[in-house]
């Protein structure tokens, strides 16, 4: 059914998307040990733009002169998407702080119906009968993932606020960054982007660090969160979505969902109960309706 180059696209891109998965858990883990969201997405940010950097060096080393530089505007426009991508971690790693990782996921993977809404509104395409259907489904999943239909829960608002900012600011990064310089190689894009959202990280980090910066954070959790959230997901998405075109890479990239609320379960110990596991499911299965063309033999 699938050639070697689509399962190893296949492969590639869902080890990104579970890389991703896990990024949430070991935040988590981080304020536990009271390190400050300033501390964690600086140190992420920082030790991702130095493992981005080596890799662009051995790239050059490598291929030489072959290697396409990126023009000034490239750099401008890449830095200007890139300033989206600093803004999700913020808004991200501040909604975990309030709210329960299994929700925080699911609040970040709005950007499936923001991204429809985008869509129509920038490039004037209604969206089809199919996208609609899937934007319902992720709505009603949503409400069942979040656990809304229960009365009685208490979820605190400045995480729902976090997280759906997150969700607006990774809609705005997916957006942009399938449209802007992709004429350059995938590691020179990663590094802009990366610079671009470093400048709102670190203004974020003056603005809100009140105490002394712990700079064990690099060593304790810096490190893992930079190959983690910055360094390996996109180089192995770069390598396996033209192996898996974009229809069967999104769905697979779906696996950051799943992988998520497992590690929040088994890991943080959070309660996750059979109606989320269907909300989940539901997601899911409309990310699958939106990327697959039905009516293609």
């Amino acid at each position: 059914m699938f050639g070697n180059r689509v399962i190893k696209g296949v492969f590639l891109v869902g080890l990104g998307a579970t890389s991703y998965g896990m990024l949430a858990t070991f935040v988590k883990l981080a304020y536990k040990e009271n390190y400050t969201t300033a501390e964690v997405t600086s140190s992420q940010f920082i030790l991702g733009i130095l493992g981005i950097l080596l890799i662009n060096f051995f790239q050059k080393a490598k291929k030489g002169n072959d290697v396409v530089k990126a023009s000034g505007r490239n750099i401008f426009h890449l830095m200007l998407a890139g300033t989206s991508t600093g803004m999700t971690g913020i808004f991200y790693y501040l909604a975990v702080k309030y709210i329960p990782v299994s929700i925080g996921i699911v609040l970040l993977m709005q950007t499936v119906w923001m991204g429809v809404l985008l869509e129509w509104i920038l490039d004037k395409k209604k969206p089809s009968l199919q996208k609609t259907a899937a934007v319902f489904i992720v709505l009603i999943g949503t409400a069942l993932a979040t656990n809304l239909i229960k009365t009685n829960i208490q979820l605190d608002w400045r995480g729902i606020v976090w997280g759906m900012l997150a969700s607006i600011s990774f809609t705005a990064t997916m957006f942009t960054a399938n449209r802007i310089a992709i004429g350059i190689s995938s590691a020179q894009r990663s590094l802009y982007m990366l610079l671009g959202g470093a400048i709102v990280v670190f203004g974020f980090t003056i603005a809100t660090q009140t105490t002394p910066y712990n700079i064990s954070i690099f060593m304790k959790w810096g490190i893992i969160l930079s190959l983690f959230g910055t360094i390996i997901p996109p180089l192995l998405m770069n390598a396996g979505f033209p192996n898996t075109g974009i229809g069967l890479g999104s769905i697979v990239s779906s696996l950051e969902l799943p992988v998520s609320v497992m590690m929040a379960y088994f890991i943080l110990n959070e309660i996750v109960i059979l109606s989320q596991w269907i909300g989940i499911l539901l997601i899911i299965t409309a990310i699958v309706i939106m990327n697959v063309d039905f009516k293609r033999k």
